[in-house]
C-alpha cells in the first residue's frame, strides 16, 4: 500500500498543526538535508512551457529515498476562476523502486517556500530583525509572514501589490493573527524602514517591481517570485551591490535573477552557508540576496517531514496503487483471475 494525503487531510493535518509549527518543523528538515547536499543526485527541473504557463517535474534521490514533484505555474488562472499554481509529489523507495507516499502540494508548497525562506533569512539576515516588506500579497503571503515569525521573530509587516484586493486579503487573513501591518502606497514605501525584503510577484514577465534606488545597505533580499526563464524582479543592478545566494546554481542562472548576468557571475549556494562552509551575512551594510526559484531537494524535505509528521495518525488513507501479483512475474495473470460476484 502506497500512503496518500489528499486535499482534506492536508488542510486538517495543517490546521491541527499550525502552520508555524509546521514551517519551524520543515526548516529543521531542510536544514538537514542542506547539509547532506552533496550526496544528492541533482538536475534543473524538466519544464514544459506552452503560450498558457509552464508545467514542471521536479526529481532528486539520496539513493535510499526518489522523489520528485510536479507542479504547474500558470498567471492567467485566477482570473478564469483556477489557481496559478498546483502540484503534487511522490516518495519511493530505491530498492524496489515502489512508491511509498504520495501527497498534495499545493498547499504543502506554500509550506515548503515559507519554510525555505525563513531558513535563508536565519542565515542571511540582520540580527534582530523585525519589520519585512512583502511585495506582492498574493498566495505566498500569509506563509511567508508566518514563516519569518516562526523562524526570526518578524511582527511589524509593510505590503504593497498592483492588486488592492490581494491587500485586502493579507490584511483580512493576518491581521487577527497578531501582526502590525501597514499597507504601503508603492513598493519603494513599503520597503521603507523593513530589514528582510520579499518579493513574490506572479506575472511571467521581465519586471522591475524593486529598483536599486530602494534598497539600503544593511538589508536581506528574498528574490522567490522566479521561476523561469525570462522572469524577474529587481533591477539588475541590485544584484552588483548584493551578495547573491542561490539553490542550485545551473537552475537559478536559467530562472533566476541571475539569469542575465555573465556566466562568471559569483554566487553561493545556500547548502555551503548551512554546512559551514561559507560565510553568510558577514557585515552589518551587508545586503545578501536569495535568488530563489524553488529546488527539488526542498520538496524532498517537505514531504519526508510531512511523511514522518502524519506517522501514527488519521490524517492519510492507503492507496491500492502497485499491482502487486503472486507471481511477480505473472502480472497477466491478475487479470484473468476470477472476478468478484456482485
Amino acid at each position: 500500500m502506497t500512503r496518500f494525503v489528499d486535499v482534506r487531510n492536508m488542510v486538517r493535518w495543517t490546521a491541527a498543526q499550525g502552520p508555524e509549527r509546521i514551517v519551524a518543523g520543515m526548516v529543521g528538515y531542510l536544514e538537514d538535508d542542506f547539509r547532506r547536499w552533496p550526496v544528492f543526485d541533482k538536475s534543473p527541473r524538466v519544464a514544459s512551457h506552452t503560450p498558457f504557463g509552464v508545467m514542471e517535474l521536479m526529481p532528486t534521490s539520496d539513493y535510499e529515498t526518489y522523489g520528485f514533484k510536479y507542479v504547474n505555474g500558470h498567471p492567467s488562472n485566477p482570473a478564469r476562476g483556477f489557481q496559478t499554481v498546483t502540484a503534487f509529489g511522490v516518495l519511493a523507495d530505491v530498492h524496489n523502486g515502489y512508491p511509498t507516499f504520495l501527497a498534495e502540494m499545493t498547499l504543502l508548497t506554500a509550506l515548503r517556500t515559507a519554510a525555505t525562506s525563513a531558513m535563508a533569512a536565519k542565515y542571511l539576515a540582520p540580527r534582530g530583525a523585525r519589520t519585512m516588506a512583502m511585495i506582492g500579497s498574493g498566495s505566498q503571503a500569509e506563509f511567508q509572514a508566518l514563516a519569518m515569525r516562526a523562524v526570526l521573530g518578524i511582527d511589524t509587516l509593510r505590503i504593497w501589490d498592483t492588486d488592492p484586493l490581494a491587500m485586502d486579503k493579507a490584511v483580512r487573513n493576518l491581521s487577527p493573527l497578531g501582526f502590525e501591518i501597514t499597507v504601503a502606497s508603492s513598493a519603494s514605501d513599503a520597503v521603507s524602514g523593513a530589514e528582510v525584503i520579499t518579493t513574490c510577484t506572479a506575472d511571467k514577465a521581465l519586471a522591475t517591481v524593486l529598483r536599486d534606488a530602494d534598497v539600503q545597505p544593511g538589508v536581506h533580499l528574498n528574490a522567490i517570485g522566479g521561476d523561469c526563464p525570462g522572469k524577474t524582479e529587481l533591477e539588475a543592478a541590485i544584484l552588483d551591490r548584493a551578495d547573491v545566494f542561490v539553490e542550485f546554481t545551473p537552475q537559478t542562472r536559467i530562472e533566476g535573477e541571475i539569469q542575465h548576468q555573465p556566466a562568471d557571475f559569483p554566487v553561493t549556494e545556500l547548502w555551503e552557508v548551512v554546512a559551514g562552509a561559507r560565510p553568510g551575512r558577514t557585515a552589518a551594510d551587508q545586503i545578501t540576496l536569495f535568488d530563489s526559484v524553488g529546488f527539488a531537494i526542498e520538496d524532498f524535505s517537505a514531504l519526508r517531514y510531512l511523511r514522518d509528521s502524519v506517522d501514527g495518525t488519521d490524517f492519510f488513507d492507503d492507496l491500492d496503487l502497485v499491482a502487486t501479483p503472486e507471481d511477480p512475474k505473472d502480472l497477466f495473470g491478475l487479470v484473468m483471475s476470477p472476478l468478484p460476484v456482485r
